[in-house]
């Protein structure tokens, strides 16, 4: 049973989208995280020793331990603790995920969510070494919250008028519920209960809207990110694969000088072919920022079906 368990995972990681990516990694770290405090805490090990090895990877309000640790930078935004922590969160990324990866891509979520981590942690470390709740002593946080946040904004400002329906309520649109969430982190900043937390989702909020309004100003945030991973990637990848086998020499070939011009009429085809296809790419890059405007003014209702189609296949490109 385990093992045909470990073969659905290992599938859907390899051919889902990148939200159940992140959900499924998400998901084993919380698991990882409380197994171990159960065989810690029933194999006699001292209680502190899971705060030690949780707080290697959770972001901290002390400098010191940022430098000593740069890593949590990364890692809080994939580890949770409490069981409605991370239920919460990943219903969230399911939801608001969903929408923003069929309305721009598959390849922008993991920016979306890095990037509002990153913006995230940034806002708890200034708040908690700013402001006076934080002279206590020294905070840590964790947990996705922030870069799903940015996620929900994201989703929000793409298509405002997009109707989820929610238990008791029906059907309310994406621009209400997005405000809702802001304003509950908003009042949070004021009481004494994951103050550090309420900022660091209003961190990751901050950088939805900005993610969102440069993509609107020509200017993809995410390029930069998905072109480091794509690096990391290719690598982990060129150290897998076996090394190439040196090729046999051939005999020499001596081309006519028929083959040579053969070769430069072909080859004077294929610029006119790529000059067609850069033609057909800016029409089709023009007609989708058309699509976005539209889905910015009036909201993502007012498509018809042939827009809605095409922005669903853009979306798988």
């Amino acid at each position: 049973m385990l093992g045909s368990i470990w073969d659905d995972v290992k599938q859907q990681f390899s051919y889902g989208n990148m939200i159940i990516r992140l959900i499924i990694v998400n998901v084993s770290i919380f698991l990882i995280i409380n197994l171990m405090k159960v065989f810690l805490h029933h194999g006699g090990a001292p209680d502190n020793w899971y705060d030690r090895i949780l707080g290697w990877f959770k972001i901290s309000s002390n400098p010191l331990e940022i430098l000593t640790h740069p890593w949590s930078v990364v890692t809080h935004m994939f580890m949770h603790e409490g069981f409605w922590h991370i239920l919460w969160n990943m219903l969230f990324l399911y939801w608001f995920g969903r929408i923003l990866g069929d309305l721009l891509g598959d390849k922008r979520i993991l920016p979306i969510y890095v990037l509002g981590g990153l913006a995230g942690a940034l806002a708890f470390f200034v708040s908690v070494n700013l402001l006076p709740y934080g002279a206590a002593g020294t905070h840590t946080a964790l947990g996705a919250s922030a870069g799903i946040m940015a996620i929900v904004v994201a989703a929000g400002m793409i298509a405002p008028d997009y109707s989820l329906r929610l238990i008791l309520l029906g059907d309310v649109k994406l621009k209400y519920i997005v405000v809702a969430v802001i304003v509950l982190d908003l009042i949070g900043t004021a009481g004494d209960i994951n103050t550090g937390g309420h900022f660091a989702h209003l961190g990751g909020a901050l950088m939805g809207y900005i993610f969102i309004s440069q993509l609107q100003s020509g200017r993809d945030l995410s390029e930069p990110l998905n072109n480091f991973f794509d690096r990391i990637v290719n690598f982990f990848r060129s150290v897998n694969e076996p090394a190439l086998r040196p090729k046999r020499k051939g005999p020499k070939v001596v081309h006519r000088n028929e083959d040579k011009i053969k070769n430069h009429h072909q080859r004077g085809k294929t610029g006119h072919r790529s000059d067609r296809s850069k033609s057909v790419d800016g029409s089709h890059q023009d007609k989708l920022d058309a699509i976005l405007d539209k889905i910015k003014k009036e909201g993502y209702d007012s498509l018809s079906e042939a827009e809605k189609e095409f922005l669903f296949n853009a979306s798988k490109k």
